[in-house]
């Protein structure tokens, strides 16, 4: 017997994360290029034009908001507090 799609269980990452209250795929990308170490003068903007396919201006708008969210804590602690500690540190350095 068929099930109901609304009462099916999620088939995806993304569908599953979502039905945990976790980040979007997009707000997972970003976390994901976050946690890795470029070398070089604009390889880190690189990578966020070729992989995400944003500008980096939107990007940091975008990874700004996602240090707020309680789920991007929850799914990237590590990532997430130190990021956040780098802003603050900025922002006492005004």
């Amino acid at each position: 017997m068929d099930q109901d799609p609304d009462t099916q269980d999620p088939d995806t990452d993304e569908e599953r994360e979502a039905a945990r209250g976790g980040p979007a795929r997009r707000e997972r990308d970003i976390l994901a290029l976050e946690r890795r170490g470029f070398l070089g003068p604009g390889a880190k903007e690189r990578a966020i034009r070729e992989e995400l396919g944003l500008a980096p201006v939107r990007y940091y708008q975008l990874l700004n908001a996602l240090l707020d969210d309680p789920r991007a804590l929850a799914h990237d602690p590590v990532t997430v507090n130190r990021l956040r500690r780098v802003r603050e540190a900025r922002r006492a350095e005004r």
